[in-house]
């Protein structure tokens, strides 16, 4: 039981809200999330998606079906394991999957048990250049970027929008999460576009699209 600093009677803590009431809100916060502007969703701790606006939809309309990771229905797979992720998320394995995989790694050992989380696990070990960049790249990245490793809140990463006014563009994300999503084990992002990138300069060529949702190793820093 907690107790109140110089006191002796008991702190309140609220009480968890409950799956109805939780429900409600969500319904009510969607409105709010479809007001926006800017690509939004809320993920719960497996990333599954919960809520979008019709941003995020816009941003993501032309990747093609996959029956597992689709960026409406988990994100982390989609940025993982979809061929049409690089499309969209530019720099799509430094920008995106190295901070997604530190992130599910530090999640994983949070819910070990979790089923949802053991079943990525799995498909990253299907993947041998995944696997080895999770077991050998990873732990390196990490350690050299300390806890912007899995921070998301104020990364800028870039985009591939496919609405021409945006085109090639950045994003900050920031995490709008209330206390009522953060209690429930929830999270809300927003992706804020912040205008078109610099053309590429004359004679570079823009990276390839990669034909599947493969990790290359990450190479180990010097020393």
């Amino acid at each position: 039981m907690a107790y109140q600093a110089g006191g002796q009677r008991p702190a309140s803590r609220p009480a968890p809200i409950s799956s109805q009431a939780l429900e409600e809100y969500l319904r009510d916060y969607a409105a709010l999330v479809e007001a926006v502007p800017f690509p939004s969703l809320v993920v719960d701790h497996r990333w599954d998606v919960v809520l979008t606006n019709s941003a995020f939809e816009t941003l993501f309309r032309g990747v093609g079906p996959h029956p597992t990771a689709m960026p409406g229905d988990n994100f982390l797979r989609f940025v993982l394991f979809h061929p049409d992720a690089a499309s969209v998320l530019g720099d799509h394995e430094s920008s995106w999957c190295l901070p997604m995989l530190a992130h599910f790694t530090t999640t994983l050992e949070r819910h070990a048990h979790d089923a949802g989380l053991q079943a990525v696990r799995r498909d990253i070990a299907q993947d041998p250049l995944m696997e080895a960049a999770y077991r050998q790249g990873l732990p390196h990245w990490m350690r050299a970027m300390g806890e912007a490793a899995v921070e998301h809140d104020g990364a800028v990463r870039p985009l591939l929008h496919p609405d021409p006014r945006w085109g090639a563009t950045d994003c900050r994300i920031v995490d709008e999460t209330p206390k009522v999503l953060r209690d429930s084990g929830h999270t809300r992002l927003t992706m804020v576009l912040r205008g078109r990138r610099p053309a590429t300069p004359r004679g570079g060529r823009p990276r390839a699209r990669r034909a599947a949702g493969h990790l290359t190793v990450v190479p180990t820093p010097e020393g």
